[in-house]
């Protein structure tokens, strides 16, 4: 009575193990648990349990999802004869399943099975006609290093569905192993005009050329680039390249319509003598950092950019800037600045000799700044005084500027002017 019930207890198992399962319903009741144990050996990188327990689920359950990650693990275990006989257990030789014999294809490559690859790889393509399937026959020559039936195989792939990853396999092979290195690109670029320059496009056209040395091509790319993401990283390339070019004149045009380096672009300004464009902008930083200094910059080269004539109503407003400015940064190029121009106007000389005082507490043998003391005894009209700065002036570094010979100029006139005076007296 026993065996018999053990022998009905059998078959009844057998029975359950061999219906029908739908993908979405238990096979048994411990197959969660079997799946979270799996992929937790996967993830610790244990692909023998993995393969172990995705076997024993594909027994238990008949689920092919389980078989086709066993024989993944088994791949990556390069367990490829057990690979290879698995498939051909369960497929007899018929592509009914693609899935499994793309598996099979790749284990006979790793094992350099590669007549046997080709064969199985071509007859999958041609019954499938799909693009991944093509992709897969030519990987199997391009590990033959036939390069030229690879291309062939991937040229057909790509037709199909403009698929961007068969492109850049494409463009590997014409670029590096057939040494078509135009044809590459212009398969590249082509694709990008019609389709968009994906970051993968764009970055393989940025590879090449690189390697071509080609800055022109580089710039191209870049720009495309920054005007899908605005990567602040691709941005500072298409600087860089303006830079190298020097072709400022671009960069300045860039930097504006994209208000990327507000700071490189002040610079540029400056640098340029646009004087009237940067002051507005060291105002615009002015108002988002409210960082002073840019506030003397802007003051600065407001009035350099009404040179030579300043009307009344902007020096005052200069002047006005730069006093707040002092009041907080005593830095010696706003203070000198401030107490030159209150000189040199004649607003308010002996004010602005004060400042300029200041400054040589900080820097006493400046050229600069000794010659801005001196132009204030000459417009107090005590030329011997400014005359014996001047003498000081002319032994430093930036002693010889034009302006300071200019001024040195005027003093000696007038120390003759005040001779002539007391001889006629």
């Amino acid at each position: 009575m026993l065996r018999f019930f053990l022998l009905s207890l059998l078959l009844l198992l057998s029975a359950c193990s061999q219906r029908s399962v739908k993908p979405n319903e238990k096979a048994f009741a411990a197959e969660d648990t079997y799946i979270v144990f799996a992929l937790r050996a996967e993830q610790v990188g244990d692909y023998k349990a993995a393969a172990r327990l995705f076997g024993e689920l594909n027994d238990k359950s008949s689920k092919k999802e389980y078989l086709y990650r066993y024989l993944k693990d088994k791949i990556i275990l390069k367990e490829y004869d057990d690979v290879i006989k698995t498939v051909d257990d369960f497929t007899e030789g018929s592509l009914e399943d693609p899935e499994l014999v793309r598996l099979k294809i790749v284990a006979l490559m790793e094992s350099n099975r590669l007549q046997e690859a080709k064969k199985v790889s071509i007859a999958l393509a041609r019954f499938t006609h799909k693009p991944k399937d093509y992709l897969l026959v030519s990987d199997v020559y391009t590990k033959s290093k036939d390069y030229d039936q690879a291309l062939k195989y991937l040229e057909g792939a790509y037709m199909k569905e403009y698929n961007e990853k068969i492109l850049d396999k494409m463009a590997i092979i014409l670029y590096v192993n057939l040494h078509r290195k135009k044809d590459a690109i212009a398969e590249l670029e082509s694709h990008a005009r019609i389709h968009g320059c994906s970051d993968l496009i764009c970055t393989r056209l940025v590879s090449f050329y690189s390697h071509d040395n080609n800055i022109d091509g580089l710039l191209s790319v870049y720009k495309r680039l920054y005007a899908k993401n605005k990567s602040e990283d691709v941005a500072q390339k298409i600087i860089q390249i303006y830079s190298y070019k020097r072709e400022y004149v671009k960069l300045i045009d860039f930097l504006e319509e994209n208000h990327i380096d507000d700071g490189l672009l002040l610079q540029l300004y400056v640098s340029g003598k646009n004087y009237a464009k940067a002051s507005k902008l060291a105002f615009k930083l002015y108002k988002e950092s409210s960082d002073v200094a840019y506030l003397g910059q802007s003051a600065i080269y407001k009035y350099e950019s009404y040179q030579p004539k300043v009307p009344k109503k902007v020096l005052y407003n200069v002047v006005a800037n730069l006093e707040n400015v002092v009041k907080k940064n005593k830095d010696p190029l706003y203070m000198n600045y401030l107490g030159y121009i209150l000189i040199d106007h004649e607003m308010n000389v002996k004010k602005g000799m004060k400042y300029i005082r200041e400054v040589l507490k900080i820097q006493p043998n400046s050229a600069y700044y000794l010659d801005s003391l001196a132009w204030g005894y000459y417009k107090l009209g005590q030329c011997q005084k400014a005359k014996k700065i001047m003498l000081r002036v002319i032994k430093l570094e930036g002693g010889d500027v034009p302006e300071v010979r200019e001024h040195l100029k005027k003093i000696n006139r007038c120390i003759q002017k005040h001779k002539r005076v007391k001889k006629k007296k």
